[in-house]
């Protein structure tokens, strides 16, 4: 059985455009430098052939990857109650005095200008399921880290 993987929206339709692009033009682009290095000659000495053919296999390994995510793919926004949860917006202030502000969620969910906090890290992990005004601790590089949660929200594309 494999885990299911939350995505928003937006990170879903990235990950199936991808996919798409990969399964289609990508494919086709390494057939042709793949019949371009054929042309070459003798395929044992053939550098072009054997850079084409190991981006072959890690494309594919992208698209396996990809399906993976897609077919296990819990797609949906995050709860607007409050409690931290996958798919929140934290903001947090450690023992310095400096905030910053965190989304938790996986890496298939990446984008421009939020600091990921994967739910199975360290700090991930000790702030789902947490409110404003909690304060969470957790260990980190053989650290002891204290934050406070200063605002809770969900996510939105």
């Amino acid at each position: 059985m494999t885990d299911t993987t939350w995505l928003t929206p937006a990170a879903h339709q990235k990950l199936i455009a991808e996919l798409e692009h990969l399964k289609t033009d990508g494919r086709r682009q390494i057939e042709i430098r793949l019949a371009e290095a054929r042309s070459h000659g003798d395929l044992r000495e053939n550098g072009d052939y054997d850079a084409a053919k190991n981006d072959q296999g890690l494309m594919e390994a992208r698209i396996r990857h990809l399906q993976a995510l897609i077919d296990t793919a819990e797609v949906r926004e995050a709860a607007d109650d409050g409690v931290v949860s996958i798919g929140s917006i934290v903001t947090v202030v450690d023992e310095d005095g400096d905030e910053m502000e965190y989304f938790v969620a996986n890496r298939a969910n990446k984008v421009p200008g939020y600091i990921l906090t994967s739910p199975e890290s360290p700090l991930g992990e000790a702030l789902l399921e947490k409110r404003v005004g909690d304060r969470v601790s957790y260990e980190a590089n053989g650290r002891i880290f204290t934050v406070e949660i200063r605002g809770v929200r969900p996510f939105r594309d």
